[in-house]
């Protein structure tokens, strides 16, 4: 039987590599998008549930993906915010679990305080987001689990600030610093650059391996199996950096000094953001999903 993943926000930075490790694996994925839909991009407003209805009723779906919205992107739109991460989720969630459809909602670090010496976070962990962006991600989750509770149809997927291929640097917090090492070679350019959070940049080629990883594992369980299976996950790298260090790293690769920038060692102001909420891949792990990462540098 053909397996069918569809994946929501698949023209994003995540949402591109997901459909392509679904699709390596053997999937037969349905992309949707909105602003960016084309020929082979389904146009989907997740906000619409009808729409929603209509779609998971015209393709017969095994697994599905809902991604994310960034920290700046909430607080400069809240409702905008909520209505995405958390009334979408919420109806995208009962749609499928009804339709007996596997939902991996993509969740972020940021549900977690990050206070100095808490970190690395389990699942199980105390909540308490440090911002809009984290509190409705957390939202999210709630909203996931709860319609999914009698299917056992939902699985929640934590995930760091992400990098990879991108058709424009801005799609990526990592790819972007890109841009500023170039901006600090300008004369008597001085950029400050946040040398006090600690961040582990991860690939989204390794994220959109461990989604399809989960889905075969969950989806290959019965319903009382999966009832024993962790609802919440956590995938991320090891490499651990601040956002000065990694332009300290992306100007030692490119041999350009860095004069021009200036590594910041507190917090910073607008939107607040942790210091540290490494998290554990313990739960993945005792699944036997393997949590081996791309080496940063090497990429």
């Amino acid at each position: 039987m053909t397996r069918i993943a569809l994946v929501t926000g698949a023209t994003g930075l995540l949402g591109r590599q997901v459909v392509l490790e679904f699709a390596r694996a053997g999937w037969e994925v349905v992309e949707t998008g909105f602003t960016r839909s084309n020929s082979t991009i389904r146009k989907l407003d997740i906000v619409d549930s009808s729409a929603i209805a209509a779609l998971l009723d015209e393709v017969k779906l095994k697994a599905s993906g809902a991604a994310n919205r960034s920290p700046d992107q909430c607080d400069a739109d809240p409702e905008g915010a909520r209505a995405l991460n958390v009334e979408a989720t919420r109806t995208l969630a009962q749609a499928t679990s009804t339709r007996r459809i596997l939902l991996i909602y993509i969740s972020t670090d940021y549900v977690f305080p990050g206070k100095p010496g808490e970190a690395p976070y389990e699942g199980d962990a105390p909540t308490h987001p440090p911002n809009l962006y984290g509190q409705t991600k957390l939202d999210g989750e709630k909203a996931t689990l709860e319609q999914t509770k009698d299917t056992h149809l939902g699985v929640v997927l934590r995930v760091p600030v992400l990098y990879g291929s991108t058709n424009d640097h801005s799609e990526s917090a990592v790819n972007i610093l890109l841009d500023k090492v170039w901006q600090s070679q300008a004369k008597e350019a001085k950029i400050s650059m946040d040398d006090w959070a600690q961040r582990y940049p991860t690939n989204t080629e390794d994220v959109g391996r461990v989604c399809q990883d989960i889905a075969t594992k969950y989806l290959g369980r019965s319903n009382k199996e999966r009832a024993g299976l962790p609802k919440i996950l956590q995938f991320s790298s090891e490499d651990r950096y601040t956002k000065f260090e990694i332009c300290q790293l992306l100007a030692e690769i490119l041999n350009l000094p860095l004069e021009g920038m200036v590594g910041v060692k507190e917090a910073g102001t607008g939107v607040q953001r942790p210091y540290d909420t490494h998290l554990s891949t313990r739960a993945l792990q005792e699944l036997g999903i393997p949590v081996w990462t791309q080496e940063f540098k090497g990429w």
